[in-house]
């Protein structure tokens, strides 16, 4: 990060097209795969933002409603600021196990893919900082911050804003190449450079993400009700899962893939070039919910040191694997890894593992019938 900031001067320079144009060739040698940049003008999105914030659609992430207008408006983030250069890195790993496969076996613990790798909060960051200080290098000192989900910033509006793609109707950012497996980044910055035209939307009348999801959680298109979302149950919700919401998570312990496994655009994803995004970085695409279910909270936070799932913590990850073995069709091994935990310190999964264990040892087990079995 710059600690002069967006207020600093802005340099002179004879033309910004050039410049804007060694920037997204900048990006490409870093390893992403496109570069925009927008203005900050998100009146629409801002819009948007507070009906869904007005109708509760954010659930416990009260941070989303902490900032105020500064999430849509970069000025009011980082003062100075005039543009946002905004970066996409895709993410699909290599060698990883069939998503669908994976999904289809009860046994397994399916994590959404883009964290089966390295930790994306610190590939990113580092590569908008390194692209940061290239620009420096060709101008002198400058005013800019960078952030990869990791403040109050519309993402999707400004890489969409900025033509890295259209807002599909499961509320992600969608191309016609690629699909929408990747990250996004952003350099807000006080230099005044040409925008990058956005592109047409291309969605149509499909509806395929909407009629994937297995929560109703997109409950129109472009509209995420969040409280329903299984990303946001198994990662941002810290306390209990709502009862009737656990038997429609099946296996899904970190996150969730449905909505874009299902859209057509991505039968042109590409796999990650980047060697961090990698699967074999964990095996989490190969392992199963009792495996999983067994570690210790010292062995959680040896195994995912560097992965995004340490974040939600041990409780959580115990609290999810709960689940998804409460919806395994009943199993005396799934009973015995579920008995092992029932006195667990966490309140928070020991009233997981007794729901799981009910679902065992009930007439219907992971809802299927037992003579089904």
């Amino acid at each position: 990060m710059n600690d002069t900031g967006p207020d600093s001067a802005t340099p002179t320079l004879r033309d910004w097209a050039a410049l804007a144009a060694d920037i997204a060739g900048w990006g490409r040698e870093l390893g992403f795969q496109a570069i925009g940049i927008s203005d900050t003008e998100l009146s629409a999105e801002e819009g948007h933002l507070f009906r869904w914030l007005d109708a509760g659609r954010h659930g416990a992430m009260h941070y989303m409603a902490k900032h105020g207008t500064a999430r849509a408006r970069p000025a009011e983030l980082v003062p100075g600021t005039v543009r946002v250069i905004t970066a996409r890195m895709n993410y699909w790993p290599r060698d990883a196990a069939d998503a669908d496969a994976a999904l289809a076996d009860a046994q397994a613990a399916y994590i959404a893919r883009y964290a089966l790798g390295r930790d994306y909060h610190k590939v990113l960051r580092a590569r908008l900082q390194r692209l940061a200080d290239r620009i420096q290098g060709e101008v002198g000192d400058f005013g800019y911050r960078v952030f990869t989900d990791s403040a109050p910033v519309l993402e999707v509006a400004l890489a969409a804003k900025s033509g890295l793609g259209w807002r599909g109707k499961h509320t992600l950012l969608l191309t016609r190449d690629m699909g929408s497996y990747f990250f996004l980044g952003e350099i807000y910055t006080n230099l005044p450079l040409p925008v990058t035209n956005p592109q047409t939307s291309h969605c149509g009348t499909c509806t395929a993400c909407i009629d994937a999801c297995p929560t109703g959680a997109i409950v129109a298109p472009y509209e995420l009700d969040a409280r329903r979302c299984i990303s946001y149950l198994t990662i941002e919700l810290a306390g209990a899962i709502p009862e009737d919401l656990r038997p429609l998570i099946g296996n899904r312990v970190y996150g969730c893939d449905d909505c874009q496994l299902a859209c057509p655009w991505n039968r042109f994803a590409q796999v990650a070039g980047e060697r961090d995004f990698a699967a074999v970085r964990h095996g989490l695409d190969r392992a199963s919910l009792v495996e999983l279910f067994a570690w210790t909270e010292a062995e959680f936070n040896s195994r995912m040191e560097g992965s995004a799932i340490r974040r939600i913590g041990y409780e959580r990850w115990s609290r999810n694997l709960a689940v998804g073995l409460g919806n395994v069709p009943r199993s005396a091994e799934v009973v015995a890894a579920l008995e092992r935990r029932a006195n667990d310190p966490s309140p928070l999964v020991r009233e997981h593992v007794a729901w799981a264990l009910a679902r065992q040892r009930g007439p219907e087990s992971g809802g299927q019938r037992l003579e089904e079995n």
